[in-house]
């Protein structure tokens, strides 16, 4: 017998789920990106996906200028767990979108429709969810400077109205390779988020290390992973965010290749000294928390998914 083999099963990217036409923010060109969390209840588990889908898609197709919103599944993990990534300009567009409550019909309509039919108790939205379960981590992509982690003032930092503002380069400029060979929140398969917490004074050192990672890990991966790192604005202090953009789920064999080899290049960000002698010396494991890393895989969401019943 000869052995055959499937042609490789290819998913929806996150970007395939809105119609929106134009420039879409996304991980890689957005200056805040809000990851908001929701956990369905499983009676509901097709409703909730229907209404997230729809609210993402009003605020895409009626605020593309401002926000793009995805929605994503955790690849393994909490089954009916939902990711929004809301990806925004920046907090001044956050503010016009507070507006939105009381001033825009179409967003309100979203908000207070009848989604679950009356033989089945009947109600909005909000009895999709389990009380309290909605939850939001607002993320800056992270520069040299941020937070005083700089012995002296970086280039980032401009006078407005007499007070220092720090301008924030969108995460795509943490790296050389060039933008159209980056992966991206629209374009990835698997978006890994893997979240860490340094040690305070370790902060500075940690942050260096891990855009060190992020540089060395997006030239030798190029066309299979791009990773940027980002910060809590408002949240743990010194918790850093990588997103991992993998081209699909079998992209994380060769992160595991990359992570193994033995070539210089690769191996000097893990064996470097990160620690000065000054502070005892050592290497990047010293400087995080005890076992605060950890990683989530997260599917963009396509009609279908789980056993779950399509939009409208």
């Amino acid at each position: 017998m000869t052995a055959t083999s499937s042609p490789p099963l290819v998913l929806p990217t996150a970007q395939d789920q809105t119609a929106a036409r134009g420039a879409l923010l996304h991980s890689g060109n957005a200056g805040v990106v809000v990851e908001r969390v929701g956990q369905l209840r499983a009676e509901f588990r097709s409703e909730g996906r229907q209404f997230a889908r729809e609210l993402a898609e009003y605020l895409n197709t009626h605020y593309a200028d401002i926000i793009s919103v995805f929605v994503y599944e955790e690849t393994f993990g909490t089954k009916d767990r939902l990711h929004w990534l809301m990806h925004l300009k920046s907090l001044h567009a956050y503010e016009q979108l507070i507006r939105m409550g009381t001033a825009d019909e179409g967003w309100r309509d979203i908000i207070l429709r009848e989604r679950i039919p009356a033989e089945r108790g009947g109600g909005a939205w909000d009895r999709l969810f389990l009380d309290g379960a909605l939850h939001e981590t607002v993320l800056i992509p992270s520069t040299f400077g941020m937070y005083g982690t700089s012995e002296s003032t970086p280039d980032s930092v401009t006078a407005e109205d007499g007070a220092a503002t720090f301008v924030v380069p969108t995460a795509q400029l943490q790296t050389d390779v060039p933008v159209e060979q980056q992966l991206n929140s629209t374009t990835c398969g698997i978006l890994m988020h893997r979240v860490a917490e340094l040690k305070y004074e370790y902060r500075a050192e940690g942050r260096a290390f891990a855009r060190a990672l992020c540089e060395s890990w997006n030239r030798v991966l190029a066309g299979h992973a791009t990773i940027y790192l980002y910060e809590e604005a408002f949240g743990q202090s010194d918790r850093i965010h990588h997103f991992i953009h993998l081209k699909s789920l079998s992209s994380y064999y060769t992160l595991m290749g990359v992570r193994a080899t033995s070539d210089p290049a690769t191996r000097e960000v893990f064996t470097r000294q990160w620690i000065s002698d000054e502070k005892g010396g050592g290497g990047w494991d010293r400087m995080f928390v005890q076992g605060s890393l950890c990683d989530l895989a997260l599917t963009p969401q396509h009609w279908g998914m789980y056993a779950t019943k399509a939009g409208a």
